[in-house]
């Protein structure tokens, strides 16, 4: 019964509209909001710090978030759950919402939307990220690409985004799209429960037969400047030997706290901060 409830609410949760707002208060102020939503019903840490439980939404006054770059923690009420972690970024004058629905294995799901201010206040972007690739993104019911996707064809208005991918849930998220904004989607597709078992006896059958290596991707993320800095070391100091863009993946050659070492297409191998790169 537990498991019938958990696949009924994504459908759920589509149905309640998301709107994205500019906040309404002073854009000098150097504040965002934040929403949070999960199923089951979980404590949120930020850096560390516990500051409420779902559903829980910094959005007014004093209570929002300064702006900057923050690590979110969802530690669900129950036990046989894994805890959640994500890095997000609280743009200013502006909602970030993250919600997560937890499911056993490959099962769980969810979605981080964020908002970045664009230098032309003309432009609309949409930039779509999906884990796994290679999701077909459909925008009102029409085909726009796949992920990851950049498309600034959307109008500045209320929008219904799906994403499609064989062997997943399908996963439909309200957006509203602002001009002089990109509007950043991150979507974590849960495994369908028929495919989930199977995924989990062939990989029971490989671990007995074989031990082949498997190379770890990482996939650059939306940053403020549109582009990431490749530097020679894992330090900000350190020089640049190249720039790479969001959506770009590579294979993993090294991590440490807060930096990945990736090879470039070119062959090359640089470092790149975490802050904007997830693994895969």
């Amino acid at each position: 019964m537990k498991r019938v409830l958990l696949f009924l609410l994504p459908p759920i949760l589509a149905v309640v509209a998301f709107f994205f707002l500019v906040v309404l208060i002073n854009r000098e102020s150097g504040k965002g909001a934040l929403q949070v939503t999960a199923s089951p019903k979980s404590r949120v840490y930020l850096d560390g710090k516990l500051i409420g439980e779902t559903p829980l939404c910094k959005c007014e006054g004093e209570d929002m978030l300064k702006v900057g770059s923050y690590s979110l923690r969802l530690l669900p009420e129950e036990e046989n759950f894994a805890p959640y972690e994500e890095k997000i970024t609280i743009g200013g004058s502006v909602l970030t919402v993250l919600d997560r629905i937890f499911a056993e294995g490959g099962l769980s799901e969810g979605k981080v939307i964020t908002l970045t201010k664009l230098s032309d206040e003309k432009e609309v972007e949409l930039f779509a990220l999906s884990f796994p690739e290679e999701a077909k993104v459909y925008a009102d019911n029409s085909e726009i690409g796949k992920t990851p996707l950049r498309n600034t064809t959307l109008t500045a208005s209320d929008h219904s985004l799906r994403l499609v991918k064989d062997g997943y849930r399908e996963k439909t998220i309200r957006i509203r799209t602002v001009s002089g904004y990109r509007l950043t989607v991150v979507a974590t597709l849960g495994i369908l429960p028929n495919l989930q078992s199977a995924v989990s006896t062939s990989s029971a059958q490989i671990a007995t037969s074989s031990a082949l290596p498997v190379v770890t991707k990482v996939i650059i993320l939306d940053t403020p400047t549109g582009f990431l800095r490749v530097r020679v070391s894992g330090s900000l100091s350190s020089s640049e030997v190249g720039r790479v863009t969001p959506g770009e993946t590579f294979d993993l050659v090294e991590e440490k706290e807060g930096w990945f070492s990736i090879r470039l297409t070119d062959g090359k191998v640089g470092w790149v901060s975490s802050q904007y790169a997830r693994k895969q």
